[in-house]
Order: structure tokens, then C-alpha cells, then sequence
């Protein structure tokens, strides 16, 4: 019966992972749902929509009219995509970029054509001269034209709100009395909005007034005024299907920005880097992947068999959940995939450590795999559930890439622990129901004699404060001596963006071989962004910002080389695409995700001491791989919250599966036991789980940074140095921080 049960869970497992991976490649049905090639692709991989805007007026926009305009139409745009980016051209235009999309009329069109929104006090149309009748909608509505310049209604006080008082604007749908759906918009104003707003409706129903919505001198709506409005909550009814409620929530959204724009130009670009760049990147996943599963097998035999299966399994449901998630991926997203194969090995070698644990202490193989699982669960969950809780709040609170490397990472960590308790463990007892029983496949811990690693805590703070202070000191003199204190790439500062008509239709990875060590050798600066313009041969490159007489060496070198026209040549200032606000939503979600980890790890624990220890680790790490980037002047780009953020993730796991490893040990604590042989103990019995994670993790990162494009390699040497730096923090500082404050600070008896 026993031996039945295995094949039928072999079976399913080959069965399950057949078939997923079949939808994977082919999806299921005509729209092919699940198909990997449905996968929505960033700017940097496929491409997207360039849209310039233009402010409107005789007065230049004010630097905040223009910030505050870009923020808000970034959090618009990314209604299409978490990686779409808005940033400012010149001094008065504002350029958007949306990936995945190739018809910029239709993202014109829903995004509505940025204009002046008005709600105007109506009186009895009949005797009413603020507008005249022009026609009819194509629904049978009447439609209105305003008769007066805004200047007059201002005047006589007809203007109710502007669109700079309304907050959001969604579409919806309720029951009306009757029962029956009705589509209807939604509005939020702000404070003064909505004192406005509870004023003029409370005239008006006395006065039975409507108040029209406007905009660019046309009606969009005439909502009847039914009863004062003073909650700073409307809701505009009768609208005939959703399309519609949707089309006038996004004109009113679009309107409430404080410039007017208008359209200058729009084109469709192609994708930043080649297909030789993703294929290269591809390759680089799958030779990784490829040393893990030997380096698991080779160490734990047949646990690291099923482990391997496990992770292709893995791999698999993780796409299929990119796919029907919707999640756009970038090249550094691909990254992240990768790296997080290596990182979903943790949960394995943790039950791994703690099976062959069991078989040196007596146990039989079917009792060490039952107790190391169940010994090994609450190090598994609380170290995921850490990094959970960040990637929760990075998703609700960020923005931009923020928010896609949020549903990757929270994808990644929900699917390796499936994998890793339920699959793998499924696996190891199918295949010892058919007979693989022998203790020699499995392992046996070795006794070894413990480091004393609080006897080197001197050295180890030491180490780690020289570090950090070699950091800062090497930023000061980079600062002082007119430098950013670090590399900060286009990304952060801005830089200049180069339209170049070529005479032919150059391929990408022509452009990136010949065209762009040109622009490098003129820049001294290889962060060089290319992009094609579909349908022509423009090329549109993106570079730091460049001097009068470098833009005149980048015109001069592309008339010499590929014999382009001059005066075709175009050049504009661009701004920061990660905008002031967008840092601070970083930050501040960063922050709240800090907090929430602690309180867990207090919750968890029993003890604020462990949730303090764990920040002060991941603090460490921070601030050591700001150090790397500084010295090794590293560029800090749109990766950078990326790999600051998977640090982040992957220190606070590791420290808390030693700390599971002490609380454990507390519990069985005699009274005469050492607290510092504890500690030492515990950090031992986890060390070979330390060394062998970050080691296949950093086989993964290793490939990358080999194999990958100059992108990728700005993305993984950091992560490389966090890795490293993760590692050495949880087993030499995080527990010694742990041990400080406890003998340091004595908890207070109950």
C-alpha cells in the first residue's frame, strides 16, 4: 500500500509539473492564458509608447507645477504598467513612457487629452448665458459649450471647483432603488474642495441650480444637484454603460492636474536592449540553475534530488503567476527570478540540516525527515513571513518598479515555501515508500568543534565599522571634491536625451557594438540608454547630462561614422525618471516595512531584543553596500532600490532563522548553561545552512554577473557584496547584537 502511495505521488508530481509546464509554453485555449509569451514586458525588453507633452501658457511652469504634474501622471500611468516612467524634457515638457503598448492613439485616448477642467454653477437653462447648446452627444444628450471666457465666470463667482480640487475620480457601479445596476463615477475632493463643494450644492438645491462639468469649454457631464454635497464624497449617476463612467472618471483625473498640456508628439519605441541581451541573460538562469541542483544533489544526495525536482517545479508556477498576475517584467526582473531559484534553496537546506541532525542523534530516516520538517517549520515561516510582510507594504505603499519587484518578490516567497514543505517533503517520503531507505542517502551530521564567535565579537565590529566608515569618508571626498558622493546614474540626476536620424534601419545590437562605445569614449560614463523609434530610423539615446561642447562631440562623431545630417540631430535636457516624490514613497515604505518586521519578529519572539538585533543587522548591511557603491563607484540606477531591496529581504531572513535556532535553544536552557555557549552553539548548528544558501545564491548572482549585459552586471556585483555581507552580519554581528543587549540590558523578571 505504502509502496503504491509513492508511485502515485511520483505520478502526480510528473503528471502536474508536465502539464503546468505545457501551459507554460502554450497556454491554454485561443488567448493562450498562461503562455509565457504573454508575459508583459517592460521598456528595457519589448518596447513601449513615448509620449511628449507641452505645457500650455504665456508664463513658464513653476519646478513644482511640474513635479507635481509629473507624480501625478506617473501614478496614472501606472494603471498600464508598475515600470511606465514619467519624467520632465526641457524646461515646459513632460515625456511618458508606457512598455508593452504599441498604439499610442489608444493610450492618448484613455488617457484623455490633459486640459482645464471646470465645475460651473448652471441656472434655468432657458435664461442662462454662461453656455450656449451645440448639438447633440452621440448618446441623445444635449451639448453645451460654454458662451463666456473663464476671466468673466471667475468674476461673477459661477466657478464651483477646478480639477485641482478633486483628489480621485474612479468609475463604478451601484443599485439604484429600482434594483437595477447603474454606472456611476466617484469622486473624492480634497479639504477645500470640499468646503467648496458643500457650499455651492447647498445654494443650489435651494436655488434648484445644476452644476456642469467642463472641460476645454465642453460639457462633459450635467449632473442634477440632488441634495448638499459636505462630505467632500460625490457621486455623478446616469451614465449608460461603464466605458462611459470610465471615460469621464479619466477626464476628470487627467483634468485635475494643476498644468494644461497638450499633445506635441508621440511614437512607439523599441525595447532598450537587443534580443541577444535577454537570450545571453536566459542562458546565464539556466547554467545557474544548473550548478545548484548538482551542488544540492552532490551535498544532500537524495533530500537535494527532491529538492532539485521541487525547484523546477517551482520555476514553472512562478511564471504561470507572472503571466496571470500581470506583473511586467524587466531585465533586472528577470534577475530577481533568478536569483530568487538560488534564494527559494533556503527552506530545503534548513529541513536538510536538521533531518541529518536527527539521523546523528538515533532517529531512524522516516522519524529525522517527520522532526526535521517539523523542527524546521518555524525558522521557514518566520523568515518568510519577514520578508512577506516587506514585500506587502513595498507593494500598497510604492511606486514604479517599486511595486513590480514587490509582486515578484511576494510571488517568489509564497511558491518556495509550497515547494519546499509540501513538494520536496512529498517527494522525499514517496521515494522512501519505494524503498530508498538507507541512512547513506540521506546524510549524517558530523560533530564539529564550535567557533567561538562572541569571544571575536572586538574583531568582527571592528571589521564592520571600518568598513562603513571607509564608505562614508570615500563619499565625503567624492562630495567635496565635486562629485556626487555616489555614482548616481541618469535615473536619479537626469541627463540628456539625443534623437539621432540615421540613413538606415540599425539593428539594436548594432547600435549597442558600434554606435554606443562612441558615445561612451565622448561621455567617460557607460550608463548609455538606447532606443529605437518604430517605423523610422531614429534612434533616441539617453546619456548623463552633457556639456555644449560633448553634445557638439556626440553630433560631430555620428556625421563622421554613419555620414548623419546635423541639423537633423536634436538634443533636449531631461529630468530625473525617479522623480523627489517617488524617493520618498521609497523611503517611507522602506521604513514602515522596517517597523512592521520588527513588530513581528517582537510578536514572534517574545522578546524586543530580537526584533532590535535584526535592524541593526540589516542596517549594517545597508549602509555596508552603500560603501561598495561608493568605492567601487558602482552606478546607482533604476536597480539600485532593487538590490537595495532584495538585501534587505535576504538578511533579515537569514538572521532570523539563527535567531529561531537560539529561541529554541533558550527553551531547553538549564539553569547552569552558559548564555554565551548557547549562543555560540546555536550559530554553529546553523552555520552550515548560512554558508551553503548564501553560497548557491551567490552562484546564481555569480553566472549573472559573467553572462550578463553591462545592466545586469551594474545589478548583480552589488548583490554579490550584499550576499556576502548578509551572511557574515547574521552569523558574526546578528546574534553577537542579540547577546549585547541582553546581558546588557536585563529583562526585567515577571
Amino acid at each position: 500500500m505504502k509502496k503504491r502511495n509513492g508511485i502515485i505521488v511520483l505520478a502526480v508530481f510528473c503528471v502536474c509539473t508536465i502539464l503546468l509546464g505545457l501551459m507554460v509554453v502554450f497556454g491554454v485555449g485561443t488567448e493562450k492564458t498562461g503562455a509565457a509569451q504573454n508575459v508583459k514586458l517592460g521598456l528595457d525588453l519589448a518596447g513601449g509608447v513615448s509620449i511628449t507633452y507641452q505645457a500650455v501658457g504665456e508664463e513658464a511652469p513653476s519646478a513644482a507645477d511640474m513635479s507635481d504634474t509629473i507624480y501625478k501622471l506617473q501614478k496614472r500611468v501606472e494603471g498600464y504598467s508598475t515600470e511606465s516612467q514619467v519624467y520632465k524634457e526641457g524646461d515646459d515638457r513632460i515625456s511618458i513612457e508606457i512598455p508593452g503598448v504599441e498604439d499610442a492613439n489608444a493610450v492618448l485616448e484613455d488617457l484623455g487629452k490633459p486640459g482645464s477642467l471646470y465645475f460651473i454653477k448652471q441656472y434655468d437653462p432657458d435664461h442662462n448665458e454662461n453656455y450656449s447648446m451645440n448639438g447633440y452627444t452621440p448618446s441623445g444628450r444635449p451639448n453645451y459649450t460654454l458662451a463666456k471666457s473663464i476671466e468673466e465666470l471667475e468674476a461673477e463667482g459661477s466657478i464651483v471647483l477646478t480639477g485641482t480640487d478633486v483628489k480621485t475620480a474612479q468609475a463604478g457601479s451601484t443599485t439604484n432603488d429600482m434594483g437595477n445596476n447603474e454606472y456611476v463615477v466617484e469622486l473624492t475632493l480634497n479639504d477645500e474642495g470640499a468646503k467648496k463643494f458643500a457650499d455651492a450644492t447647498t445654494e443650489a438645491v435651494v436655488n434648484h441650480d445644476s452644476i456642469m462639468i467642463y472641460y476645454d469649454n465642453e460639457a462633459v457631464s450635467v449632473p442634477t444637484v440632488q441634495s448638499a454635497i459636505t462630505g467632500g464624497q460625490a457621486q455623478i449617476t446616469g451614465m449608460g454603460s461603464f466605458e462611459e463612467a470610465e471615460n469621464l472618471a479619466s477626464t476628470i483625473r487627467i483634468g485635475g492636474l494643476k498644468l494644461e498640456l497638450e499633445e506635441l508628439r508621440s511614437n512607439v519605441v523599441g525595447a532598450q536592449l537587443g534580443s541577444e541581451a535577454i537570450s545571453t541573460s536566459l542562458k546565464a538562469g539556466a547554467i545557474g540553475f544548473a550548478l545548484v541542483v548538482i551542488f544540492m544533489i552532490a551535498v544532500y544526495l537524495v533530500p537535494g534530488l527532491c529538492a532539485a525536482l521541487a525547484l523546477c517545479l517551482y520555476i514553472i508556477i512562478v511564471m504561470l503567476f507572472i503571466v496571470l498576475f500581470d506583473v511586467t517584467l524587466t531585465l533586472p526582473g528577470i534577475a530577481g527570478i533568478i536569483l530568487s531559484v538560488g534564494m527559494a534553496v533556503d527552506a530545503n537546506v534548513i529541513t536538510f540540516a536538521r533531518i541529518r541532525e536527527e539521523i546523528a542523534d538515533g532517529k531512524s530516516v522516516r522519524s529525522a525527515i517527520k522532526l526535521g520538517y517539523e523542527k524546521a517549520l518555524s525558522a521557514i515561516i518566520d523568515g518568510n513571513v519577514t520578508t512577506l510582510i516587506a514585500a506587502v507594504v513595498l507593494g500598497v505603499l510604492g511606486t514604479g518598479s517599486i511595486k513590480g519587484f514587490a509582486a515578484t518578490l511576494a510571488i517568489g516567497i509564497v511558491v518556495s515555501m509550497f515547494t519546499a514543505l509540501v513538494v520536496t517533503k512529498a517527494l522525499m517520503n514517496a521515494l522512501f515508500e519505494l524503498g530508498v531507505k538507507d541512512e547513506k542517502f540521506y546524510g549524517k551530521a558530523k560533530p564539529r568543534k564550535n567557533i567561538d564567535f562572541l569571544g571575536k565579537q572586538k574583531l568582527f565590529i571592528g571589521i564592520s565599522v571600518a568598513v562603513i566608515a571607509i564608505g562614508l569618508v570615500v563619499m565625503i571626498i567624492n562630495g567635496a571634491g565635486g562629485k556626487h558622493p555616489l555614482n548616481y546614474s541618469l535615473e536619479f540626476l537626469g541627463g540628456t536625451s539625443t534623437n539621432v536620424p540615421f540613413n538606415e534601419d540599425m539593428p539594436l545590437e548594432k547600435i549597442d557594438s558600434d554606435v554606443v562605445p562612441l558615445i561612451e569614449k565622448i561621455t567617460g560614463d557607460a550608463n548609455v540608454q538606447a532606443q529605437k523609434v518604430a517605423g523610422s530610423n531614429e534612434v533616441i539615446f539617453k546619456t548623463r547630462t552633457l556639456t555644449a561642447e560633448e553634445r557638439t562631440a556626440f553630433s560631430d562623431s555620428m556625421v563622421e561614422n554613419f555620414e548623419v545630417e546635423a541639423e537633423k540631430i536634436t538634443a533636449e535636457t531631461i529630468s530625473s525618471t525617479i522623480s523627489s516624490e517617488m524617493k520618498s514613497d521609497a523611503v517611507v515604505a522602506i521604513l514602515i516595512s522596517i517597523i512592521c518586521m520588527l513588530l513581528y519578529i517582537w510578536f514572534r519572539f517574545k522578546d524586543v531584543r530580537f526584533g532590535a538585533s535584526s535592524v541593526m543587522a540589516l542596517a549594517h548591511d545597508v549602509l555596508v553596500v552603500l560603501a561598495f557603491y561608493a568605492v567601487t563607484r558602482t552606478s546607482v540606477g533604476s536597480t539600485f532600490i532593487a538590490c537595495m531591496l532584495t538585501i534587505v529581504g535576504y538578511s533579515i531572513n537569514a538572521t532570523v532563522v539563527i535567531f529561531d535556532r537560539i529561541r529554541e535553544s533558550l527553551r531547553a536552557k538549564a539553569k547552569d548553561d552558559s548564555l554565551e555557549e548557547l549562543v555560540n552553539a546555536s550559530v554553529n548548528q546553523t552555520l552550515s545552512r548560512s554558508i551553503f544558501t548564501s553560497l548557491t545564491t551567490f552562484i546564481m548572482v555569480f553566472v549573472l554577473f559573467i553572462m550578463g549585459v553591462s545592466s545586469i552586471r551594474e545589478f548583480s556585483l552589488p548583490l554579490m557584496a550584499g550576499i556576502i555581507c548578509g551572511c557574515y552580519s547574521s552569523v558574526c554581528l546578528a546574534s553577537t547584537f542579540w547577546y549585547l543587549l541582553t546581558t546588557k540590558i536585563k529583562k526585567k523578571e515577571e
